[in-house]
């Protein structure tokens, strides 16, 4: 009988797990099951350029129209899996049809939070999928005052996105600062003063408490934890999201925030694995448990799974994770996972321009925020890898000294790994 790869997903992880079966020898069935209706396509631009300027499909594609053909990936969309048999190695879909596999995948991304607020109008809406960013595009053209739940990176992609389309914008942020999770108050800090000179008003350590309504019911206004009312005519609730996890669940699997995998991403099922936005398992740098929501994580663990999906041989995942967001006319690139209580060393004037704040444990680099400086980022990334010597103390005084070529620092102590 033919063997059978199922994934579950047809985002980022999932899309990059099918080419990269086939790119390491692959030529079973090869099936991705999706739930939206849509063909496979990017997310990063629906905070950003097609909110701001609609994409044509192409654009948004993840891959060729014609890749999945010549690849031979069985790509169905729009028919969700409802359960996994792990007896019978089957995964079952909503029109009813059983798909036998040899190993499947669970890429089954995450679902937006929402507000312990009841009863929200129309008007009030989340930004996850395609159709999601259709709508708001189409609502934020109506629209003069916005309100954004929620100051995180898509939080405050959308804000920026909202003020270049001429929008009044407020954000209302439940903690004492933005960007709360995963970068340091001092990167916070100099991203919230960008936001607020491009005219976003940021209340923080406020919420929700109500919703006001305008005539027929549609939002038209927010009142706040402390009783104030803030207008708006479009509100979006970015207030993080939950890995989805119950087929997972639902089929006996370790759950916990996320899908419990090793470190070379399969569960205790020897048949089935999990990557990208659901998959939690121990960063082997820090020996945290970490669940990772970016598009270069699920890249990442799209490609290491993909020789396990072609011949079942696992092996560790060791990548180092990065991130990049664009809001308010700055780009940001993190290298590694920031820590509460890291030292930092900063490279360049956060007050007058680019820099990099270079995180350090035990005088041990661990991560890098970069503002606009790319060339700083590809260097720590290089000096965060195995071969950068990753786990021995750093010089703080040439991470801080602009004279010094850091491309060049890092390539010297990766020489210095096979010596």
């Amino acid at each position: 009988m033919l063997e059978t790869v199922v994934i579950v997903g047809a985002g980022q992880a999932g899309i990059q797990a099918a080419a990269s079966a086939r790119e390491s020898g692959y030529d079973g069935r090869l099936v991705v099951v999706g739930a939206e209706p849509h063909p496979p396509y990017q997310r990063p631009p629906l905070s950003k350029q097609h909110l701001r300027d609609g994409l044509a499909d192409q654009r948004l594609a993840l891959r060729p129209p014609d890749f999945y053909a010549h690849a031979a990936v069985d790509v169905r969309t729009g028919v969700p899996v409802t359960a996994i048999d792990r007896t019978a190695g089957e995964v079952l879909l909503t029109d009813g049809e059983r798909v036998r596999y040899d190993r499947l995948l669970l890429a089954t991304g995450a679902t937006p939070r929402e507000l312990p607020v009841p009863a929200p109008p129309p008007g009030v809406v989340t930004l996850r999928h395609l159709k999601d960013a259709n709508r708001l595009r189409a609502m934020a053209a109506d629209a003069t005052h916005v309100v954004v739940v929620g100051a995180g990176f898509l939080g405050l992609e959308v804000a920026s996105t909202m003020r270049a389309l001429g929008k009044r914008v407020a954000v209302l942020e439940a903690g004492g600062r933005v960007l709360g999770r995963g970068v340091s108050s001092l990167v916070a800090a100099v991203l919230e003063e960008a936001h607020q000179a491009d005219g976003v008003h940021i209340r923080l350590d406020d919420s929700v408490r109500a919703w006001e309504t305008r005539r027929g019911g549609h939002i038209g206004g927010v009142v706040t934890a402390d009783g104030r009312s803030v207008p708006a005519d479009l509100v979006v609730v970015a207030v993080g999201v939950r890995p989805n996890v119950s087929l997972a669940a639902d089929a006996g699997l370790p759950t916990a925030d996320g899908v419990i995998v090793g470190p070379d991403l399969t569960t205790i099922d020897p048949r089935i694995a999990a990557a990208g936005d659901c998959a939690r398992l121990v960063d082997p740098a820090t020996d945290a448990s970490v669940r990772l929501e970016s598009v270069q994580n699920a890249t990442d663990q799209g490609r290491a799974i993909g020789a396990w999906l072609a011949g079942g041989q696992a092996r560790d995942y060791a990548a180092v994770p990065w991130f990049w967001s664009e809001q308010a006319g700055r780009r940001l690139t993190i290298a590694g996972l920031v820590g509460d209580g890291d030292e930092i060393v900063t490279r360049g004037d956060p007050a007058a321009g680019p820099f990099t704040a270079f995180h350090l444990r035990d005088g041990v680099l661990v991560a890098a925020e970069s503002l606009d400086a790319p060339a700083d980022h590809m260097a720590a990334r290089r000096l965060l890898s195995p071969s950068g010597l990753r786990a021995e103390p750093i010089d703080r005084e040439l991470l801080a000294d602009p004279a010094v070529n850091l491309r060049t620092y890092a390539t010297h102590r990766a020489e210095e790994t096979v010596r």
